[in-house]
């Protein structure tokens, strides 16, 4: 019985013969190109015959099946943000590589969708945009871009943004899948957390927000998007004290994301030493448990 290949394998594999196709310096991947050269070198007789946008009202991305022919990937063409549809494209192209025999009839991937993460589909969801991720933000390429002990800014993440072709969010993602910083990305709309990350050493320390099965969680009223008279072009920083976002001093970094639908707050902990909780003691946030489609394409 063959092991399944991981979406990181997929993703490394390809990404080495991007490299010596093209060198390492080689970004932003055309992904709609790698995807169909990819699949008809290695899957001729089943590869994926067409990229092509379209008037998708009801969902962002989605993998077909045409008959005796292939895979065609279609997207939302409505969608402004380019970094958003890179992602989705290669959302796609994840499914295309570790589901489609499972799955002959393809998917939908669709803003109104609200799936659990430990539920099937959720699972191969998230499979999914970790392909993504790791082949438009290739790790070791991305650590060389902002080290796991670099003090960030936005501008930093702009940076990546504009290299990988990706959403704020994504890059931001990314960086906290690996620093060795304590942070918290909180994604907030109307007064309210959407969903929110911390990188491992916040996690590690207590540091975080739960709001699976809980009342929503309102953002601080000094918070910065709550006082956008203090952003200049959309973004801003401040200091608070303890007991305004956690019990301890935060630095937030707040920027509004693409068309202004919602804000993004990177929060800076010290580094400093917190209460450690214990390597299997289960922490969840609404990130883990919970994947809208409508976010996962902000990736």
């Amino acid at each position: 019985m063959n092991t399944p290949i991981t979406p990181e394998r997929w993703a490394a594999d390809i990404t080495h013969l991007l490299n010596t196709a093209f060198g390492a310096d080689r970004f932003p991947i055309d992904v709609a190109m790698v995807a169909q050269e990819f699949s008809k070198q290695r899957y001729p007789q089943d590869r994926i015959v067409a990229v092509e946008g379209g008037d998708l009202p009801t969902f962002d991305g989605a993998l077909y099946p045409i008959k005796s022919k292939g895979w065609a990937v279609i997207y939302n063409n409505a969608i402004s943000s380019k970094g958003r549809i890179n992602f989705t494209l290669a959302h796609e192209f994840g499914h295309y590589l570790l589901h489609r025999l499972d799955y002959p009839e393809g998917f939908r991937c669709g803003p109104q969708q609200i799936v659990r993460w430990d539920s099937e589909i959720g699972q191969i969801e998230h499979q999914a945009n970790v392909f993504a991720a790791s082949l438009l933000m290739p790790l070791d390429d991305f650590r060389r871009q902002i080290s796991a002990k670099a003090k960030v800014d936005f501008d930093m993440f702009q940076a990546c943004r504009e290299r990988y072709q990706v959403s704020l969010v994504a890059a931001v993602l990314r960086w906290l899948s690996y620093t060795e910083k304590r942070a918290i990305l909180v994604v907030s709309r109307d007064g309210f957390i959407l969903w929110a990350r911390s990188s491992k050493a916040a996690l590690q320390t207590g540091a975080y927000f739960k709001t699976v099965d809980q009342p929503p969680i309102e953002i601080p009223a000094s918070s910065l998007p709550l006082n956008p008279m203090r952003l200049v072009d959309g973004k801003g920083s401040i200091d608070h004290m303890a007991g305004v976002w956690l019990p301890e001093p935060v630095r937030e970094m707040t920027i509004l994301a693409e068309q202004y639908d919602f804000s993004l707050s990177l929060l800076l902990l010290d580094d400093r030493a917190g209460p450690t909780i214990a390597e299997d003691e289960p922490v969840e946030d609404t990130f883990d448990r919970f994947t809208q489609a409508s976010r996962r394409r902000e990736w």
